[in-house]
């Protein structure tokens, strides 16, 4: 489920990103603030790609110690091998 939720908010700061970097090759808004806004969406789409994939490599390690259980192969089967 958290898996699920990172990779929604990465898909919506990816998406604002792609909005504000049209409003500024667009429109070029000349606001002191406008600077640090254009930005934000950006420095939060490398933050959730990091969460994203940390929680992701975390829930493909659990399934594959649970298919593994499933088996009855040993968890540790690949470095053994």
């Amino acid at each position: 489920m958290a898996v699920r939720w990172a990779g929604r908010l990465l898909c919506w700061t990816l998406a604002a990103g792609m909005l504000t970097a049209a409003v500024q090759a667009g429109l070029r808004p000349g606001a002191g603030w406008w600077r640090a806004l254009w930005t934000l969406p950006w420095w939060l789409a490398a933050c959730s790609v990091m969460l994203w994939a940390g929680l992701r490599a975390a829930e493909k390690r659990r399934l594959r110690l649970a298919r593994a259980a499933d088996e009855g192969v040993p968890a540790d089967y690949d470095r053994i091998a």
